[in-house]
């Protein structure tokens, strides 16, 4: 019995530790379970904190970094006409185990630092560099329409200068790039806010082209080449498969255009090219300029406003040309043309000089000469009223700044400077104006063979028809 009792107690007394044990588990896991819960609390703070103050919205044509409430988010941006470049550094399979490691990643880290300022030259941006491969891409974050051509360029540069290196250091490098246009997905890289990165096809047609390629190759989809045919001669090199397109035509480039380079070795671009480089990427100046204009101009320009700027820009191109100058001197014609009432945007008085001080400030970043830039702002200033054309050159801008004397929409065009100048109180009445008009548009001339041709006999008809018009 005594036993019997003592196994009892004994039992007994192990339940009561193993229920305190129980019960000292469940303590601990509701303070775990407290501590769990204080930490969800905490995250959830720092995300919330997270996404309010360090929200990144990436805007075209840059990005802006935003502290404070978020109102938008947006972590990335597609870009409809991107050109990737991606390039292979070869000569890894060559190295020995008796070479100097540490010489060789030197030297490719020489040529990447070179990769990295040809890049630059040409306002492409840099994605990444992994080992031995490296990609570019133009046209983001500022779109442009010249990227294929400058892609391609900066690749054809590339090639020279590691063949150059090689040749110099006696060494294994060699490289194959491939290029490729289409759209993209850029955001902000997260590790550096300064830099981007791209996903896509585009992406991943420009490093299945680069594998088709030898040493020394440089492949360009069929869509690049048609962007860069221009300036490019390519051979047809083969297709590549791509899922549910079919096969991708890819060419090779042999080099620049013997008549666009210097001296027709298809390595550097000469006068020629940057010329004919320079009118296409005009479209992108036109259009940020054009911009500046839609925002800008006081809503009470009623003539000198973006419309105005369009026809003048037409009529330089269109007289230039049929007074059969080159086109670098339309270039400079369409350009000064451009900006010649630009100033308006800061003061109506002075906008001649005003429109030469926003030339001075945005041309450079187009590759504008400074010799260009100055003949440039000396055709502005020629459309100052009354007009003395010094030059062929100055004689075509100011014929195209006053074609609408000549034109069959004179009068309403007439109206719409005489509001302006009402409205600023320049003038006073209708009466008062049409005689004004009167004695310039009589005492005016136009200066080119095309502008008499084209204007002068609808020009007297104009005179006649203000005549009447006077009380």
């Amino acid at each position: 019995m005594r036993q019997l009792i003592n196994g009892i107690l004994m039992e007994h007394r192990q339940n009561n530790q193993l229920v305190k044990r129980i019960a000292k588990l469940v303590q601990d896991n509701k303070e775990l379970i407290q501590e769990l819960r204080k930490l969800r609390d905490a995250n959830e703070k720092l995300l919330k904190k997270n996404e309010e103050y360090e929200a990144i919205v990436i805007k075209d044509p840059n990005y802006k970094e935003i502290k404070g409430k978020v109102t938008e988010k947006l972590v990335s941006s597609k870009f409809n006409m991107v050109t990737v470049l991606y390039a292979q550094i070869h000569g890894f399979s060559e190295i020995s185990p008796d070479m100097d490691s540490e010489a060789l990643i030197d030297q490719l880290d020489h040529l990447y630092y070179h990769f990295d300022e040809i890049v630059k030259n040409y306002k492409i941006e840099k994605i990444r560099t992994i080992g031995d491969t490296y990609m570019c891409a133009g046209g983001i974050p500022k779109k442009n329409i010249t990227n294929p051509v400058e892609v391609v360029l900066a690749a054809n540069e590339l090639i020279q200068l590691v063949n150059s290196y090689s040749n110099d250091h006696n060494a294994v490098w060699g490289i194959c790039i491939a290029v490729h246009t289409g759209s993209v997905n850029a955001a902000v890289n997260g590790k550096n806010k300064h830099s981007y990165d791209i996903k896509g096809e585009t992406v991943n047609i420009a490093s299945r082209m680069e594998s088709l390629g030898d040493n020394g190759k440089l492949l360009v989809s069929v869509m690049t080449k048609e962007l860069t045919k221009e300036f490019f001669d390519c051979d047809y090199f083969g297709k590549l498969p791509v899922k549910y397109k079919g096969n991708l035509d890819i060419y090779e480039v042999k080099g620049i255009k013997a008549e666009l380079s210097v001296d027709g070795l298809g390595l550097i671009p000469n006068q020629l090219f940057k010329t004919q480089f320079a009118l296409i990427q005009f479209h992108d100046l036109q259009e940020e300029v054009f911009d500046l204009l839609e925002k800008e101009l006081p809503d009470d320009l009623y003539y000198h406003n973006l419309k105005h700027t369009i026809d003048v820009v037409t009529g330089v191109e269109l007289i230039g040309w049929a007074e059969g100058i080159s086109d670098e001197d339309i270039l400079l014609l369409k350009t000064a043309a451009l900006f010649h009432d630009s100033g308006h945007t800061v003061s109506y008085d002075s906008h001649e000089f005003q429109g030469t001080q926003l030339a001075r400030k945005m041309l450079p970043a187009y590759n504008y000469a400074p010799e260009n830039i100055e003949v440039i702002c000396e055709l502005i200033m020629a459309t100052k009223m009354p007009p003395n054309p010094q030059n062929l050159l100055e004689e075509i801008i100011c014929d195209a700044d006053l074609d609408y004397l000549g034109r069959t929409d004179f009068i309403p065009v007439s109206n719409t400077l005489f509001e302006e100048l009402k409205n600023r109180k320049m003038i006073s009445c209708i009466n008062d104006w049409n005689k004004t008009q009167l004695k310039f548009i009589s005492n005016h001339q136009y200066y080119t063979k095309t502008a008499r041709n084209l204007r002068e006999v609808n020009k007297q008809i104009q005179i006649e028809r203000i005549r009447q018009l006077i009380t």
